[in-house]
């Protein structure tokens, strides 16, 4: 177990050379990943807690038995590795890779860019890095300010981060942060006194009664006041175990989870490499050959896609599969039926096709769910904050320094020692009412954030200009992106601390909505102008969100928040080469889009500047999306209402942004998803009450999606070179 006091671990050296290369390394692999994924389905991931578990395997396992020598590896740099490898690996995402460069390439017409580019056109490699400069690094510095607020003081859940900073302690045996009430704190002491009076002597407990109270009578400020508490008594008050593995396993729990990691990779790669030299098995025809043919009623079993439905849960992939059935079961056969699209078009066509009729349903759902979503929690969270800081307020205003100290006092348990002698890994209890923060000397300071901010924002209106140009897009549009960027970066940062999830597709769509109010329907370029404005919100609340989840797995572990920004600004200049570097490779070895690489988030760009800017919608389609609109209007206005209530019928309500997927992807996309979706249900199921159960599942799917996404490479170099399929 590591020996760093708590207190002290942000000044332990994090950003050496040795975590860079592997935290760049971590992340590039995660990169090509999401780079397979997010074009065929708009889909990526963070990868922070396979991106750690590789680092620990890399550091306590690889490395070792070549240099045994090498300094030993802690807890707070396990942080800043995942926290660069994750600026790396969300790029495509970030950069507008999987979606607004390939809609400005492939899907905008010459009239609709302001007569500046040809359809088809590709982005050079130079236009490509500047492009990716633009939006690389203002998110980071929007969400700098934020952390004070949103982690130290209102100390918001960020469920990912807090996962991974679980694992992370887990695999390192270290102590975590968990900020609780001072009446569970109380709570907790007296249960502690009925079992200690039981198991210790009249005089040891005598003694410790007087250490305690020495304790308490301690003034607020001379040392800072926590309890470190067995697991067992964590559980036991609703904080979140961190248990190491006991001396009688064989193995330790990172090891079990690298063995997992491995294993799935392993059978990932094997499909991926099969599924090239035999195609047939990406589109099995479950349904029969005329439902997968008119309508794509196909399955895929992909491993990686099973992984996903795994990550997303049951609840979402089911919603997944009610939109399928809908737009793929019921609205495509009656558009056709009806003749509201021609039945001979291609189905991929998605200009004139089934296909491109039933998106515009799909966008409606997804549109109509995030401006509710977007309006209930701006205000739900207003309000919150305007009655919390009165509370706040009023509460200092009555208690005295000496009050709170007693309330806030630290308790010190016996760390016991497990039967095998390696101590446990322990939670560090801390009070909720106070705001915990490490050195000041690891916070990022002020005039960096400031000069940041500035001349991030003039690289960004800078490269646009100079790609773009003022008469498609005028400076004033620049700094209007920039500015609601900032504020839809709030928005991100705050749903992602409540719910886990980053709303960076909805508030793309919203930027685009408000720039069609500001912005005349006869100015030429005007879908392009919209495209870019979309790009740069989406971008910031992206990078904004990422780095206030790494931020909270650094603040539970005690990890320098200087050190994770630095993390955050090399990973974001690495990935702006590489991601470039992988669609320049892309596309010039398949032809996107195609069966396989469908970019649907690209036609969802698309299709959404066109409307907001005024293009018509295909027939009966506007009549189909204000009936779905309205109905997902009702229930999304419902569902987040009552969200923060726990009732469990709001379970029964889907969610419009995973309705949307479903409806826009092919079935294939969706199935599964599914399989993978019931598989986490049933395991969940069984291993309920289980830590390391659940651990164990997001290790075993972020297996089968790195093993498919990192060999696609392999595909990809058998495709450049024509090898011939079987």
């Amino acid at each position: 177990m590591s020996t760093i006091p708590f207190e002290s671990k942000a000044l332990v050296h994090q950003t050496s050379a040795r975590a860079t290369v592997a935290g760049l390394l971590i992340g590039s692999l995660v990169l090509v990943s999401n780079f397979q994924f997010g074009l065929q389905t708009g889909w990526v991931s963070m990868m922070s807690l396979p991106s750690a578990l590789l680092a620990c395997a890399i550091f306590k396992q690889v490395i070792p038995k070549v240099y045994p020598q090498m300094a030993a590896f802690t807890d707070v740099e396990n942080v800043y590795i995942q926290s660069l490898a994750v600026a790396v690996g969300t790029g495509p995402l970030a950069y507008g890779f999987v979606g607004v460069i390939p809609a400005i390439e492939n899907f905008l017409t010459f009239e609709e860019s302001g007569f500046t580019r040809e359809q088809g056109a590709p982005f050079t490699f130079e236009q490509l890095l500047l492009w990716s400069l633009a939006l690389a690094f203002f998110g980071i510095f929007f969400a700098v300010p934020l952390r004070k607020q949103v982690i130290v003081r209102e100390k918001l859940r960020f469920p990912s981060g807090s996962a991974t900073a679980t694992l992370i302690a887990i695999l390192n045996g270290s102590e975590i942060l968990q900020e609780i009430s001072s009446s569970e704190l109380k709570e907790l002491r007296e249960r502690r006194h009925r079992e200690y009076s039981d198991v210790l002597s009249s005089d040891e407990y005598t003694s410790l009664r007087q250490d305690e109270q020495q304790n308490s009578a301690v003034e607020d400020g001379d040392d800072e006041r926590a309890e470190s508490v067995e697991p067992s008594q964590a559980t036991a008050y609703g904080t979140t175990p961190v248990t190491a593995a006991t001396a009688a396993d064989s193995k330790s729990t990172y090891e079990k989870n690298i063995a997992i990691l491995i294993k799935t990779f392993a059978v990932s790669s094997l499909y991926t490499i099969l599924s090239y030299f035999v195609p047939s098995i990406k589109a099995i025809p479950i349904f029969g050959s005329k439902l997968s043919k008119n309508y794509l009623w196909n399955l895929q079993p992909s491993p990686a896609y099973i992984g996903q439905g795994i990550i997303m849960g049951l609840p979402t992939v089911i919603y997944m599969l009610f939109g399928c059935v809908l737009g793929w079961a019921v609205l495509a056969p009656l558009a056709r039926y009806k003749g509201w699209v021609d039945p001979d078009v291609d189905i991929n066509d998605w200009e004139n096709g089934v296909q491109g009729w039933i998106l515009w349903s799909s966008l409606a759902v997804m549109v109509v769910d995030s401006v509710v979503g977007f309006i209930v929690f701006t205000t739900k969270s207003t309000v919150r904050f305007c009655l919390r800081d009165d509370k706040r307020m009023a509460l200092e205003s009555m208690l005295d320094d000496s009050l709170q100290s007693m309330l806030l006092e630290e308790e010190r348990i016996i760390n016991r020692q497990s039967s095998g002698g390696r101590r446990q890994s322990t939670v560090k209890l801390v009070s909720a009412d106070q705001d915990h923060e490490v050195d000041s000397r690891q916070l990022v300071k002020l005039t960096t954030v400031i000069s940041g901010l500035i001349v991030s924002s003039i690289i960004c209106v800078v490269c646009i200009i100079y790609l773009f140009g003022t008469k498609i897009v005028p400076l004033s549009s620049v700094l209007i992106a920039l500015v609601l960027a900032l504020f839809l970066s709030v928005l991100a940062v705050r749903a992602l601390g409540e719910t886990d999830l980053n709303p960076v597709s909805g508030i793309g769509k919203l930027s685009q909505l408000v720039f069609a109010m500001i912005t005349p329907r006869s100015m030429k370029g005007g879908v392009l102008l919209n495209l870019v404005a979309g790009g740069i919100a989406e971008a910031g609340a992206q990078q904004a969100g990422d780095l206030m989840q790494d931020l909270k797995t650094g603040h539970l572990l005690g990890a320098s928040p200087r050190a994770q920004f630095f993390a955050q600004l090399i990973g974001a200049s690495w990935s702006v080469i590489l991601s470039s570097v992988m669609h320049i490779l892309y596309n010039r070895i398949y032809e996107i889009p195609n069966a396989e690489f469908r970019v649907p988030t690209a036609v969802i760009w698309i299709d959404c500047a066109r409307l907001v800017t005024g293009k018509g919608l295909p027939d009966k389609a506007l009549e189909c999306t204000i009936v779905l609109g309205s109905v997902f209007g009702v229930l999304s206005l419902i569902k987040n209402l009552y969200r923060d209530n726990g009732y469990k019928w709001l379970l029964w309500i889907p969610s419009g942004v995973a309705v949307g997927v479903g409806i826009y992807n092919a079935p294939s996309f969706t199935l599964a998803r599914v399989i993978g979706g019931w598989f986490a249900h049933i395991w969940l199921r069984t291993h309920r009450g289980n830590t390391s159960a659940k651990t164990s599942m997001i290790v075993f799917s972020s297996g089968l999606v790195l093993g498919e996404g990192i060999c696609s490479i392999f595909n990809m170099i058998c495709a450049g070179y024509h090898v011939p399929h079987l």
